[in-house]
């Protein structure tokens, strides 16, 4: 009976070890790029859950506009006719910020440049913030 019982304490003991408190954070609408970052926060694994109510999350994702700089294809050819044809693509780029909910600390920022064709642009973008965004969790 006593080892059924202490069997008992250390299955409730280690279950409580495993439940993880994961963070939450809420990401700022901004202009649709938001859902490529929930995307890529689910794709590449971030240790985080998404919540939809800023008043629940323990941080704050907050990204500037997005920045997509397109050549017009005549200028494409211009430069592939009379130069070369590398580095023709659109261009991107996002910087974001994490803030700490409960004090408005900033404890996280990134920016990232990324020069890919068409939508590719902001799906690209959003998968790199999120593994830096895992990096800077993992370290602390």
């Amino acid at each position: 009976m006593k080892k059924a019982g202490l069997l008992l304490v250390l299955f409730v003991a280690s279950l409580s070890f495993a439940q993880v408190v994961r963070p939450t954070v809420y990401l700022e609408p901004q202009q649709g790029f938001e859902t490529y970052l929930a995307a890529a926060i689910t794709k590449k694994t971030v240790p985080v859950d998404v919540v939809t109510d800023q008043t629940k999350a323990t941080y704050v994702l907050r990204s500037a506009p997005v920045e997509v700089k397109s050549e017009s294809t005549g200028g494409k050819i211009a430069r592939c006719l009379f130069a070369y044809c590398a580095g023709i693509e659109d261009k991107g780029n996002v910087s974001v910020q994490l803030i700490e909910a409960s004090s408005t600390k900033m404890v996280w920022a990134y920016s990232v440049n990324k020069q890919k064709g068409g939508s590719k642009n902001q799906q690209s973008m959003a998968e790199a913030v999120a593994k830096h965004f895992k990096e800077y969790l993992g370290k602390n």
